[in-house]
């Protein structure tokens, strides 16, 4: 009996019970998307980082028989999402999924998560930074933010950086595997701009309008709701635009809501409109 008659994104991120984030995020939007999500943890969090107090498990050590399993029950992916990694070896084991369970028409999106506004993020070592270059190349969208492409590059991290010079970047990013580039979340006054580039293509910004503070887990929400659109067929350009029309409502029913920034963003009730 094939276990493979619907679609199957598999998510490789960590699990957090609470401040919506991670596979808390992706599960419930890519299964509203109609496609069934498949975790793999790389972690587990009573609650994200960005509280003052969290307890958290690392799942290296079950992860390779964890997706053994998978491979028994022959799982075909349309798509592979891949988030926060919590250790450098979680790259190598990251690195055998993707050789195994990867074929011809999946699908595999990376969001880097690895750092903003300039800086590491303080659980994500210089080491696991340079390894995650080494994950790029399996990529078919890259979703990172600036500082994100900037690390994976090499560049010096300038927030006020050109249009053209964003160009420059995506190109250098290109060079190593992925032929779709969205960097994310680029503010720009009032606005925040996502910069798709696509391999042959015209360079393309989608821009929302600036909704509150910055949330915790808005960028699962956006590779989440991009993994879902790419793998149902829809053009990167408009599954950007529909990832971030999506958080910008979200944001401001959290903002109605008068949530704390690290309760994440109220995209609950917006999931029957994906």
């Amino acid at each position: 009996m094939s276990h493979n008659h619907q679609k199957k994104i598999a998510v490789i991120n960590d699990f957090c019970g609470f401040g919506r984030c991670s596979i808390a995020v992706s599960l419930p939007i890519i299964s509203a998307m109609k496609i069934q999500c498949c975790p793999l943890p790389t972690s587990v969090f009573s609650n994200h980082t960005g509280f003052e107090s969290f307890y958290y498990t690392d799942y290296t050590e079950h992860m390779n028989a964890y997706m053994d399993e998978w491979a028994k029950l022959d799982l075909r992916f349309n798509g592979i999402l891949t988030g926060f990694l919590g250790s450098p070896e979680q790259t190598s084991i990251v690195e055998r999924f993707l050789k195994k369970f990867k074929k011809q028409n999946t699908v595999v999106v990376m969001d880097p998560v690895m750092g903003d506004y300039g800086k590491l993020y303080p659980t994500y070592s210089p080491d696991l930074a340079e390894r995650m270059k080494s994950l790029v190349p399996y990529a078919d969208v890259l979703t990172p933010n600036l500082t994100e492409a900037c690390i994976l590059t090499g560049t010096d991290y300038n927030p006020d950086m050109t249009d053209d010079r964003l160009v420059e970047l995506c190109e250098v990013l290109c060079k190593m595997g992925p032929e779709r580039i969205v960097i994310s979340g680029l503010e720009r006054g009032d606005d925040l701009v996502n910069f798709v580039c696509e391999k042959g293509k015209p360079v393309v910004t989608v821009k929302e309008h600036k909704v509150g503070p910055c949330r915790s887990g808005t960028g699962d929400v956006f590779s989440s709701v991009i993994a879902g659109d790419v793998v149902n067929g829809v053009d990167l350009v408009c599954a950007v635009r529909h990832a971030s029309g999506f958080i910008a409502k979200a944001l401001q029913r959290a903002m109605e809501l008068d949530l704390p920034k690290t309760d994440g963003v109220c995209f609950e009730e917006y999931l029957k409109e994906l």
